[in-house]
């Protein structure tokens, strides 16, 4: 069964580029089957599966791209792991519903490589173009192929309402798992008809069934597919939700606020160490803001320790921001004992002292 490998460097881009043209623009038909052609390069790997590396340069010079995936022995007609170091002919095949890769070349023990010739599928053309796509040319129906966007995928996200989606976003679906299988998961949790867009950023970002079931079970039961992203982005796990909980009311704090938490490095830790030091009632903002303008806990237990034992989050956010440190208060305090912390931040702002 094919894995899908994560998004590589060149290979979204590289095959985007030959999808710019809109379903339904107007295009001579083929008169058969047409062939596209290029260099592969396969590494067999220890863990079963093979990279393949596709690398293509149009006859006009320009748009090269380089497609690398993994996928297994089985998806190809033909191909054996040869079992000997030396080089020996291979010819082999890839089956799609778009179309036949033929790879021809030599292969040994690690890998090998040759040259390959695509061969698009004529009845695949024709069912495409019944469902209201252009007759794809054969770049895209190359594209097509690689990716397995069969006719039976399509049809199966059309019977879930995503029909007639740009070619671009059924290869990006493909690519990176927003199988309808998905679809009808995340249906079952509250999300309607998420865009193809969002479907693609959930997979690459991890945004799983079982993460947002997680989060619904901590209080988090509508969230956005954009929130859900972010928090999966920046880190925002089930345990750092159980961890921050203690902030404020000790209520779900907002998503918005745990993904700035994790964005500006206020850990559980650090909110631990502020509730030693007596700051048990900080809101995620407050805190947020403590740690944007650099108020540590030495910080707030040299300032403790200057005899300041219940200066507010605001007020030591107010030192920072103005450049108040413990030496400059302690200067401060020496030529008088009363001096109150707002005196001493209004001092520094006039560059006294």
């Amino acid at each position: 069964m094919r894995r899908f490998a994560p998004l590589r460097s060149g290979l979204s881009l590289s095959l985007m580029l030959v999808l710019a043209q809109p379903p339904g623009a107007a295009r001579a038909e083929p008169k058969g089957p047409e062939t596209v052609d290029g260099r592969w390069l396969v590494d067999f790997r220890p863990d079963g599966y093979l990279e393949l590396t596709l690398k293509r340069r149009p006859t006009s010079g320009s748009d090269n791209w380089t497609s690398s995936e993994d996928f297994t022995v089985s998806d190809f007609d033909g191909l054996h792991r040869p079992t000997s170091a030396a080089d020996s002919p291979a010819t082999f095949r890839m089956v799609r519903d778009a179309g036949t890769i033929t790879f021809e070349g030599q292969l040994n023990d690690s890998g090998g490589a040759g040259r390959f010739t695509f061969e698009s599928n004529p009845d695949y053309n024709a069912a495409l173009v019944a469902m209201g796509y252009a007759t794809p040319r054969p770049d895209e129906a190359f594209a097509l192929a690689v990716h397995d966007v069969s006719r039976t995928f399509m049809r199966e996200l059309a019977s879930l309402g995503y029909a007639k989606l740009p070619l671009d976003d059924l290869i990006s679906m493909r690519i990176h798992g927003a199988t309808p299988q998905f679809i009808r998961d995340l249906k079952a949790l509250g999300y309607d008809h998420p865009a193809a867009d969002d479907l693609v950023s959930m997979r690459i970002h991890g945004a799983t069934p079982e993460f947002i079931r997680s989060m619904k079970a901590l209080g988090y039961d509508h969230l956005s597919a954009e929130a859900v992203v972010s928090m999966r982005i920046h880190g925002v796990t089930p345990e750092f939700v159980r961890a921050m909980k203690p902030l404020g009311s000790g209520e779900p704090l907002d998503a918005d606020d745990l993904v700035s938490l994790r964005i500006h490095g206020a850990t559980p830790e650090y909110v631990k160490e502020l509730e030693s030091l007596g700051y048990r009632d900080l809101t995620a903002d407050d805190v947020v803001s403590m740690r944007i303008h650099g108020v540590t806990t030495d910080f707030v237990r040299d300032i403790q320790a200057l005899g300041y034992k219940n200066v507010s989050a605001d007020d030591l956010v107010n030192m920072r921001i103005h450049g108040v440190s413990a030496d400059y208060v302690k200067r401060m305090k020496a030529r008088n004992s009363d001096v109150s912390i707002d005196e001493i931040v209004d001092m520094k702002i006039h560059g006294r002292g």
